[in-house]
This record gives structure tokens, C-alpha cells and sequence, in this order.
């Protein structure tokens, strides 16, 4: 059975290659790649009906870049998340603020948000 996607389109057969969705608030309809999961509130179009796109009087359209090739992975991200780690990893000099619990807690080096760096056994 084929996986692809169909344009929402009343009547409309052919394979969608863009996600339409409405901010309401802002009064916008983004136009965007195709989405890689198909949402109740998002619309997916062909290229056709993409292009062809208007929005109501009063909105904007906005249009977002296609993805033009495979995603690149960068070391950039695996070090950006080494140095949080790192920075969560710190000794914490401050006392805890009445009310709050403290930044680290019994087996743990840091905390920071909802991450926790946790002392080895051996320390």
C-alpha cells in the first residue's frame, strides 16, 4: 500500500507536496514543506494548489522555503548540547530561594531545568 500523501483538495488526487496551517491570531495561513506527519489541523496541498494559494481579505500569506536536500547533521549541535551539560555540570555556589527547591539534590553534580547531571558511584 503507497504512503503518499494526497492534497486535501475536494476532488483533488494528486500527491501533496506542501502543509497549509492558519494562525488565527495573527490572521495568517503559513504555507510550509510538507509536514512529516499528517495533523487534523493542518491541510496538505499539491503543488498546484500551493501555488495557486489565497488567502481571505485582511490575512497574509506567508510562504516558507522548500527543503532543497537531505538534512546535514552538524557537530555544532552535539556541542551545543556537550556545553549545556557542562555548564549544568558546575558546582552551584547560590543557596536555594525560599520557596524553590535546591538546584541539585541528593546524587546529583547540577542541575538546570529539568536536567540533572548525576554523580558517578565512585565520587
Amino acid at each position: 500500500m503507497s504512503s503518499v500523501r494526497r492534497c486535501s483538495r475536494t476532488a483533488c488526487g494528486r500527491p501533496a507536496v506542501a502543509t497549509l496551517t492558519y494562525v488565527y491570531a495573527d490572521s495568517t495561513a503559513v504555507l510550509g514543506p510538507l509536514a512529516t506527519y499528517a495533523e487534523p489541523h493542518c491541510y496538505d496541498l499539491c503543488a498546484e494548489h500551493a501555488e495557486r494559494l489565497t488567502a481571505p481579505r485582511g490575512w497574509e500569506v506567508v510562504r516558507l522555503a522548500p527543503d532543497v536536500g537531505p538534512v546535514r547533521r552538524s557537530s555544532d549541535d552535539l556541542e551545543a548540547l556537550a556545553n549545556a551539560v557542562r555548564e549544568a555540570a558546575r558546582p552551584q555556589d547560590r543557596a536555594p530561594r525560599p520557596g524553590r527547591p535546591p538546584e541539585a539534590g541528593p546524587g546529583e553534580a547540577g542541575r538546570r531545568g529539568h536536567l540533572r547531571v548525576l554523580r558517578s558511584p565512585e565520587n
